[in-house]
């Protein structure tokens, strides 16, 4: 495995030296501060006078080169050859192992490449023995795990990492035109025969729909539309690890990065806002609907205009751990901000076949049983 090159002095700008023993700090979730980890002194995080900002998205799609940042002026970055994940740590951490697929990470380090800077983050909260400890009450939920899954509850397997996420605000107004359909009932004739046979025609009441024509228009405003900018990890995942409390989120500052790594964002500006307007678009047919009224509702066409498009880049912290089994990677990942897990998991086919032996062997036991007192 190569090692990360040595920050030039200029880089150096950001490792944060204890003023105790000149260590290097590292961001300690449980107390909010840098910590010494040889001396225990502790300082807070410079605080920023500026809020989290929203970003026009209109201006942001015109970037220039000039205007992107890296995440710390010492941040490398590394590409993971199995798996394609860019990740980004600062020295004195080592590149070590994929966070995401469990490979060793071999390639080169190099300096960050600029990107579209963080406009906030959420600390850790969850510590890295909090977060061993909820894995391992996931796994003793996890029945017929192969053996190779408890290395999961090894302090020394799981990684901070912080994710890279987008949300959007947006005002919407959308012009739609479809139908209303309202209930009535209608009496229905109809034959059977009876319990001695012939033929008798009886009546029922119907439920049938009237349609009427309807069109309109419906407004609203978006807040924080969240959309994962992250390929590595499923989609089903990350939703189940929400809520992230995103009312604590603090102005990005490169002293959080310390001991945790950061991936850098595989979804774009762009692509993400796509993505948020699946989001947008299931709670804007949930208005037309409601606007249309009626016991049942049809939308034919729907157009929607957005205006007032901002945006923010967060990281998101999470716990994370993969291994592969059988050649294919396994993920389990807490959310360190709740301690929410979420993960997939192997079958071992001996465990199974063992349980399916035991059953059949106790069915043949009873059997005999019987058979010997009969």
């Amino acid at each position: 495995m190569t090692e990360p090159q040595p920050p030039t002095s200029q880089e150096k700008a950001h490792r944060y030296p204890c003023p105790g023993c000149g260590a290097d700090l590292v961001f300690e979730p449980k107390d909010g501060v840098l910590s010494c980890p040889y001396c225990g002194r502790q300082e807070r995080i410079p605080a920023s006078a500026d809020e989290v900002e929203e970003r026009s998205y209109e201006a942001y799609l015109q970037l220039r080169p000039q205007q992107l940042r890296k995440l710390a002026d010492n941040a490398l970055e590394v590409k993971c050859d199995s798996c394609g994940a860019m990740v980004t740590f600062t020295p004195p951490q080592v590149a070590g192992e994929c966070s995401f697929c469990g490979a060793p990470l071999v390639a080169q380090s190099k300096a960050a490449d600029p990107l579209i800077a963080p406009e906030a983050v959420l600390p850790f909260r969850i510590t890295q023995r909090q977060a061993t400890d909820a894995i391992k009450r996931w796994l003793a939920t996890r029945w017929f795990a192969p053996n190779a899954l408890k290395r999961l509850a090894q302090q020394e397997t799981i990684q901070g990492v912080y994710l890279p996420f987008w949300t959007y605000d947006a005002f919407t107004v959308s012009h739609y035109v479809g139908e209303r359909g309202e209930y009535y009932w209608d009496t229905e004739h109809y034959t059977e025969r009876d319990a001695e046979g012939r033929l008798v025609t009886r009546t029922r009441q119907v439920r049938r729909i009237r349609w009427y024509p309807a069109s309109g228009t419906v407004s609203r405003w978006f807040d924080d539309v969240l959309i994962p900018a992250t390929r590595s990890l499923p989609r089903h995942r990350l939703d189940a690890l929400q809520p992230w409390d995103l009312n604590d989120l603090r102005p990005y500052e490169p002293a959080y990065l310390a001991g945790y790594k950061a991936q850098r964002y595989q979804v774009g500006l762009k692509e993400g806002f796509e993505e948020a307007k699946q989001v947008m678009a299931s709670v804007i047919a949930n208005d037309v609907r409601r606007d249309i009224g009626g016991d049942e509702q049809r939308i034919h066409h729907l157009r929607t205009a957005y205006s007032a498009i901002t945006f923010k880049h967060l990281l998101l912290p999470i716990w994370i751990s993969a291994y592969r089994f059988n050649q294919k990677v396994y993920q389990v990942m807490v959310n360190a901000r709740t301690g929410e897990v979420q993960g997939d998991r192997p079958y071992s086919f001996w465990k199974i076949a063992g349980l399916v032996l035991l059953i059949v062997a106790v069915i043949v036991i009873i059997y005999l049983l019987t058979q010997g007192r009969s």
